[in-house]
């Protein structure tokens, strides 16, 4: 059996502090063979840059996806090129830098193909189809030695993810969804193998608003005209799942995890 970690999107530095403070008890715990996490709301709420990532790596995070915000920071894109840790969104369209998926191994040897995907519906990007690059990237896994698979769906629509989920059954060993930073309560495995969650929830502040202050969101609501978006701080949480696959690359069991840090 190979047993992996996701956290969901890691928020800021309230966001990277959980991750210091409490995933390597978690994952000892839990006996985990492998850290995954979405990175790229780390730096600030939005985006990722080197130094951060970095940081993440050290704290035992073996690879980390991403989103919309990736290319927030310029500097992080040679880094995408060079780390093969950092993965971004297969379906960027063009020749954009970095890599759709990579492969880890655990210490015991087994290899783990990572994806990472971006969502199309209310997501007003020009994309590529999810639904095809991820036929194409599952292919090349597999094609490269992965004994396990994961993909992270970063969208909004549940129905596209749903929609994934059930294109990919039978072929895909995990699909988690991130972006929206609230855990669903539909984590299960599919009939034909697949281990999914809409969305794994998010490591960050939770008193606030997906990670933002209430202060500074609220108005926007109420007076229908733009505000600047800050950070919040309190009530931080780890959000995530463990997975467990078979020799056949097919999950066996789903679990969310949720620990509370400081008030």
């Amino acid at each position: 059996m190979t047993r992996l970690l996701f956290l969901g999107d890691i928020f800021g530095r309230p966001g990277r502090l959980m991750v210091r403070d409490y995933l390597p008890q978690a994952a000892g715990r839990e006996e985990v063979d492998l850290v995954i996490a979405n990175g790229e709301n780390a730096s600030g709420g939005l985006g990722l840059n080197p130094d951060e990532a970095e940081e993440l790596f050290n704290y035992g995070i073996a690879v980390l996806t991403g989103g919309n915000h990736t290319f927030r920071f310029k500097a992080l894109e040679s880094r995408l090129d060079s780390d093969r840790r950092l993965v971004r969104p297969a379906n960027y369209p063009g020749q954009a830098p970095g890599r759709g998926w990579t492969m880890a191994e655990t210490p015991g040897g087994i290899k783990v193909g990572v994806g990472n995907l971006l969502g199309r519906v209310f997501m007003n990007m020009s994309l590529d189809c999810p639904f095809r690059t991820a036929d194409v990237i599952l292919k090349e896994m597999k094609e490269a030695g992965a004994a396990v698979t994961l993909i992270d769906i970063h969208a909004e629509a549940t129905s596209e993810k749903r929609a994934l989920a059930w294109h990919l059954d039978g072929r895909l060993g995990a699909l988690v969804g991130t972006h929206t930073h609230v855990p669903t309560a539909d984590a299960a495995i599919m009939p034909g193998g697949l281990a999914y969650m809409t969305d794994v929830g998010m490591c960050g502040p939770h008193n606030s608003i997906i990670g933002m202050s209430r202060e500074s969101v609220l108005p926007g609501f109420l007076t229908g005209r733009p505000s600047k978006f800050e950070p919040a701080s309190k009530g931080a949480r780890l959000n995530g799942v463990i997975i467990d696959f078979e020799a056949d690359g097919r999950a066996s069991a789903i679990r969310p995890i949720d620990l509370k840090g400081p008030v």
